[in-house]
């Protein structure tokens, strides 16, 4: 039995390592996440498939919450239960949650001077090789016929014009419809036994009720801090960029907690750091709670962050053992055809949107190539891919 606990110790260690490396590796926003996942966690050291990274994006894309990062800890929650799926979330997200409450006690001095993004100019670039890559081993997976390869293109081309947060959920939904209805299987919808771990779901309810609740009869600013991060985290559904504009309206525009720079010159510099996006939620919290001690800054940054990653976990938790359930059934099972062809979609069309941020210029190009070449070679690990662009940027 020691042994036993020895063994799962060490793979735990593991595991967390590549997490961490993924860490290091995942700017850009979900998309490029993905295909950082693919290389480290797919590729490389195999904890999961192809098949059952698509499935989990899918997953995710219709739950609300900070995507990747419920991505890699539904990961973690397969490889080790609720407890290594809240280490995975710690090691994915802390560094940069660290990084950016530090950031929000510099704000003054950043607002003054020019924050250059020109040195970061090419990790989007390189950021849309993670993508290329992933996109095309996940659709070698999900494309098995017509059905799915039309429901790959419908998926890429709906959202590349239509890029508004409800339609990537809508979408998935659609492809999943699709598949069922034109399949030709019999007694689809086979009884499974769910056992649903509702105390998660109850859990939730409680932090989403009680901090409104405490929100009204207090006046304390972190707990107000903490209600309004909460409900960000459990209204928004695809990631970073989506929760982005909720924050900017209710932080500075209602509340007044900072300035319309102070706000952009935070978002700028979550862009050129690696890791969830909603880490921004510490920059944001600590300087909204500004004007009395620095443990008070620290508390307001700290009931962000903690706040808008929380409902996201506490879903997975409570509707990952649930998946892995539903997918007994065959009409789910199904479904999940054409959920995953559409998500292969919106992966490859991510591609396409974020080179277009970057712009098509020569050196783009090449650093597009480059990625991918080094990628497909498996020779060269992520984080040192990703100190390369940002050596070119300084250097070129």
């Amino acid at each position: 039995m020691p042994n036993n606990d020895l063994l799962t110790k060490a793979k735990w260690r593991a595991f967390l390592k590549d997490v961490f490396i993924c860490s290091l590796g995942a700017y850009g926003g979900p998309e490029a996440h993905y295909g950082v996942f693919t290389d480290q966690l797919v590729v490389k050291k195999k904890y999961i498939t192809e098949e059952e990274l698509v499935e989990l994006i899918a997953l995710t894309g219709v739950l609300p919450g900070p995507s990747s990062t419920q991505t890699i800890v539904s990961i973690g929650y397969k490889m080790g239960g609720p407890l290594l799926a809240l280490f995975t979330m710690l090691v994915w997200a802390l560094p940069v949650i660290i990084l950016m409450t530090l950031l929000s006690f510099l704000s003054q001095f950043l607002s003054k001077i020019n924050v250059s993004q020109d040195s970061l100019r090419y990790i989007g670039p390189m950021a849309v090789g993670f993508i290329i890559v992933a996109a095309y081993r996940i659709s070698r997976k999900v494309v098995k016929d017509k059905i799915t390869f039309a429901l790959l293109l419908t998926g890429a081309i709906i959202t590349f014009f239509i890029r508004t947060p409800w339609i990537y959920p809508l979408v998935l939904i659609f492809g999943g419809a699709v598949s069922v209805l034109l399949s030709r299987e019999k007694a689809l919808w086979n009884h499974v036994k769910l056992n649903p771990p509702w105390r998660y779901l109850i859990i939730f309810a409680i932090f989403a009720i009680g901090s409104l609740v405490l929100s009204f009869i207090f006046s304390s600013r972190i707990i107000h801090i903490f209600e309004s991060f909460y409900r960000f985290g459990y209204l928004v559904i695809g990631g970073g960029q989506v929760v982005v504009p909720l924050m900017y309206s209710e932080l500075v525009q209602v509340n007044q907690y900072m300035t319309n720079q102070e706000f952009l010159t935070g978002f700028g510099l979550v862009q050129g750091l690696p890791g969830p996006m909603f880490s921004f939620s510490a920059y944001a919290g600590g300087m909204a709670a500004r004007g009395g001690s620095i443990l008070t800054q620290v508390l307001g940054a700290a009931a962000g962050a903690i706040a808008i990653f929380l409902p996201g976990l506490l879903l997975i938790y409570f509707v990952y053992p649930v998946w892995e359930n539903l997918k007994k059934i065959k009409g789910i099972k199904i479904s999940l055809k054409g959920i995953t062809a559409v998500a292969g979609g919106l992966i490859s069309v991510a591609a396409i949107i974020l080179m277009q941020k970057s712009g098509f210029s020569i050196d783009n190009l090449v650093v597009v190539l480059i990625t991918v070449i080094l990628l497909l070679t498996k020779k060269v690990p992520a984080p040192l891919i990703v100190l390369a662009a940002i050596g070119a940027g300084f250097i070129i």
